[in-house]
């Protein structure tokens, strides 16, 4: 049986995933704001690729802010009809909740490994780099 607090569990977790995502976002956008300035002075040709990569993760975190949205918004919904005792309902609406929680846990693990594989070519770049200096 579904009652009031089952579906406000979620909402701290929510929360604190929503501003995990909302602070990558800022990230990401004061990164892009630096790229390009740089490549406005340099006109290096890698940074394009690595505003083509920062572009995909920023849509990446976008999807993953509404699917949380979405689902916290649906626990919402899930609540008001426990409140006026539809139960069946109430669970199904929560039981979807939980599905766009899952998808944006799911499409934060995908920017993850994204934002990993960029990491791994900078590194890459500055290890060359020494050994050249060597």
């Amino acid at each position: 049986m579904l009652d009031l607090t089952t579906p406000s569990l979620l909402f701290s977790a929510i929360s604190l995933i929503l501003l995990a995502y909302t602070n990558r976002f800022l990230s990401y956008a004061g990164i892009v704001r630096a790229l390009k300035e740089r490549h406005q002075q340099t006109n290096d040709p890698r940074d394009m690729a690595q505003i083509k990569n920062l572009r995909k993760r920023l849509y990446l975190i976008r999807s993953m802010q509404i699917l949380g949205i979405s689902s916290l918004l649906l626990c919402v919904v899930a609540m008001f009809f426990v409140y006026i005792n539809w139960q069946t309902i109430a669970a199904y609406i929560f039981g979807i909740a939980l599905l766009l929680l899952t998808a944006s846990l799911g499409v934060c693990i995908w920017e993850i490994n994204i934002s990993v594989k960029a990491l791994e070519i900078h590194l890459e770049d500055i290890s060359s780099k020494e050994k050249l200096k060597q």
